[in-house]
């Protein structure tokens, strides 16, 4: 919003106090003159992430940025209300993946499962600012932490590995989703999510800012690596669903049929995270600050 905006809004307040203001002289007969309030302009940055992403669920209970972490990208579109708090546009893609072969738990590493799966995500989140900042203002923190908030949506596809082959893991309902013999319907590979974090924003030069950022996802599935109830009947999903997904239902090293026994925690849902660096440019909003009198 412009100057002129501002003080147009103003504008009836003023007509409406005007003759009070004329009339309000001190007993030296010197009248009242108003002084200027500053109201700071909003300003927006265009951004670009570079970082990594990771999940934690059932084939990763409870690894961060370990041998599991992939490379991940994004952009983001920041508007900046005032020095303090922010609204934020984020598109981010990366990968996922992990492998019971590397758990140091003996049950998970017989249990033998691995997926990989790519993320898209859109969010859009809310930032404050634990101190005055403005990307390039001279009077602005060099350096402040921060942290966020929002709501997400993202899309997923876990695949599985078999005979030197990647298979998409949903249709085949490993754990019997969709099949006429199991309850479980098939999961939606589109859901929401409540991204959230904390970070760090460095003033770098007059338009330049980089941020250090760290944010978890909390989803509302525990399918991100189509791993959580029990395991299915190999011969009625071989039936329905073809050899392949009895084979890719359970690959455990000892023994091959473990219908009805636990394959997962299903009371523990996936989570995903995006860690990295933010390259942020100030596009706009006009500098320094602009007078409204009150």
């Amino acid at each position: 919003m412009t100057c002129i905006k501002k003080i147009f809004l103003l504008g009836t307040w003023h007509l409406a106090l005007g003759t009070w203001y004329l009339s309000a002289q001190d007993g030296y007969g010197e009248m009242y003159v108003p002084h200027p309030i500053k109201i700071s302009p909003k300003t927006s940055e265009l951004g670009f992430f570079l970082g990594g992403s990771y999940y934690t669920g059932d084939l990763n209970p409870s690894g961060h940025l370990n041998r599991f972490t992939r490379p991940a990208v994004g952009v983001i579109y920041r508007m900046n209300f005032n020095p303090r708090f922010s609204a934020k546009a984020a598109g981010s893609f990366g990968n996922l993946e992990a492998d019971d072969a590397y758990s140091l738990n003996e049950a998970h590493r017989n249990r033998n499962l691995s997926f990989k799966s790519k993320i898209m995500e859109l969010a859009v989140e809310a930032e404050f600012n634990f101190l005055p900042y403005s990307t390039g203002a001279k009077k602005s923190s060099v350096i402040t932490p921060y942290v966020f908030a929002g709501v997400g949506v993202y899309h997923f596809n876990p695949q599985g590995y078999y005979q030197g082959k990647w298979y998409n893991l949903q249709p085949i309902g490993t754990e019997g989703q969709g099949s006429t013999f199991s309850g479980e319907k098939t999961y939606s590979l589109t859901q929401f999510s409540i991204p959230f974090g904390a970070g760090v924003k460095v003033n770098t030069a007059k338009r330049i800012g980089i941020n250090f950022e760290w944010g978890l996802r909390k989803t509302f599935t525990d399918y991100i690596d189509d791993v959580s109830g029990k395991y299915a009947d190999p011969v009625l999903l071989a039936s329905e669903k073809g050899p392949v997904a009895a084979a890719l239902s359970d690959k455990s090293l000892e023994g091959t049929n473990h219908a009805g026994r636990q394959r997962g925690n299903s009371y523990s849902k996936d989570w995903y995270s995006f860690v990295g660096v933010i390259l942020t440019f100030k596009m706009r909003g006009d500098e320094g600050q602009c007078d409204v009198p009150h």
